[in-house]
């Protein structure tokens, strides 16, 4: 099929791949400079594990890179949007790309097509452009067909999809969306058709959902450290409920990235606009933002509340692993916290110390803020090691090393990867989440 992805972001450039990959003619068609001229030479500017190779297996064979919209926008049965949609000041999604590129369609669009959003955008949306479009005569079809990838596991539930919604009032237009992935659905994945203001709404529901467990989690964490109940036993033993499942049940330092939060912000928009009060959902964003105040609390609880010439260790700085996006991560809140205080921090991630460094230029240039190329680099004589993302390579340390290479031996474990037991019989100060009792966590605090 002749297909135009319109955005390189993330959403964007990996749809454009796996669909170039399966036989495709795609175009992707992207208008910043830097990014395009980046994509033209086989290069891609986000974190995704595959994704450079498979991008380069494709490029100028059935992928075609360009930033010229009448070229984009000339054939295409099929146009993907994957458009920005952040949020405004008032949680509602900013929509004003979707509809630069509305008027880009009508002005160079010579044929019938299908419109097919993927980018999040607020329920009705699809209606109000498939009207835009009817009243100015321009034969699009507008087809909501959300996405669900993963950061840091996107080429696999893009190949291997769980689910693919279709949302369409014009059957035809859902059959041409349904045969694009017919590829990725010969094993058992589902394929549901609804409206297109049902699709919209499952978006959101859904990473409103996974938030809920998280936030969930994260508060019977706290209650647990007053009760000395280990919140990793209840977990595994909730999770063997089958109506409960293991996903999405750790308890942590709290979500971060680009879709949890503005999805959750858009959902609660949506209900003040109904006058319809949303406190659960309301309830879930402020227990994440408690989550990630509480690393500051644990740190105070190792280090004592004052941090001006400590140094303090920090591995992980992504939201996730497997992505350098720091958006909103957990991270940044105590990075923020420990810069304010004097601390100097040194740290390593993988793949997100590019973004923190252009995030934190002027720390980074007076050396408060060190950014170390393996992990072991970032212990030397720090008084705290923080945990606060659960990149593989974090996962089985060198301990001996670890102890020998800290100032102090103390261990803020925000992933509650660690054993407790284990790093206590080795001479450690430990800290997780939800891992032991606040006795303990007051005895270590008078202690400092």
């Amino acid at each position: 099929m002749r297909v135009t992805v319109v955005g390189a972001g993330y959403v964007g450039l990996v749809s454009a791949c796996c669909l170039a990959e399966m036989g495709n003619q795609v175009c992707l068609l992207e208008h910043n400079p830097a990014r395009l001229q980046a994509l033209q030479q086989g290069r891609v500017p986000i974190y995704e594990p595959g994704l450079e190779t498979l991008l380069q297996q494709v490029l100028n064979r059935q992928l075609q890179v360009t930033g010229n919209v009448s070229l984009a926008l000339h054939e295409p049965e099929l146009i993907l949007v994957a458009v920005g949609t952040p949020s405004q000041a008032d949680g509602n999604v900013d929509l004003s790309q979707l509809w630069q590129l509305a008027e880009a369609v009508q002005e160079h669009l010579r044929h019938p097509t299908v419109l097919v959003l993927k980018s999040t955008v607020a329920v009705g949306t699809g209606d109000a452009l498939q009207a835009w479009f009817e009243q100015r005569a321009t034969p699009v079809q507008v087809v909501n067909n959300p996405e669900f990838l993963k950061e840091g596991a996107a080429l696999e539930d893009f190949r291997r999809p769980q689910r693919i919604l279709i949302g369409a009032e014009d059957a035809a237009a859902a059959a041409i969306v349904e045969r694009l992935y017919v590829p990725f659905t010969r094993n058992q994945a589902r394929v549901l058709h609804m409206r297109r203001r049902e699709a919209e709404f499952s978006k959101y529901a859904a990473n409103a959902f996974l938030a809920s467990r998280i936030s969930f989690m994260n508060e019977l964490a706290e209650l647990a450290e007053h009760v000395q109940v280990d919140i990793e036993a209840v977990r595994q033993g909730i999770g063997s409920d089958q109506r409960i499942g293991r996903h999405f049940i750790y308890a942590g330092c709290g979500y971060g990235g680009s879709c949890f939060p503005k999805d959750l912000r858009a959902l609660s928009h949506l209900g003040r606009s109904q006058g319809l009060p949303l406190p659960l959902l309301s309830a879930i964003e402020q227990r994440n933002e408690r989550q990630k105040q509480r690393l500051i609390d644990k740190l105070e609880v190792l280090l004592g509340s004052h941090w001006h010439g400590k140094r303090v260790a920090l591995w992980g700085l992504a939201f996730k692993p497997d992505t350098d996006d720091i958006r909103e991560a957990p991270a940044l809140v105590l990075l923020r916290a420990l810069l304010a205080r004097g601390a100097t921090v040194q740290a390593h991630d993988p793949a997100a110390m590019p973004a923190v460094a252009e995030r934190f230029p002027e720390a980074v240039a007076s050396g408060q803020l060190q950014l170390c190329n393996e992990p072991y680099a970032a212990l030397e004589n720090a008084h705290a090691l923080c945990l606060l993302t659960e990149w593989k390579l974090f996962r089985e340390p060198d301990w001996p090393r670890v102890m020998q290479l800290l100032a102090e031996p103390r261990v803020l474990d925000g992933r509650n990867q660690y054993d407790p037991g284990q790093l206590a019989t080795m001479g450690f100060v430990y800290l997780g989440i939800g891992r032991g009792g606040v006795a303990s966590e007051r005895r270590n605090r008078a202690a400092a």
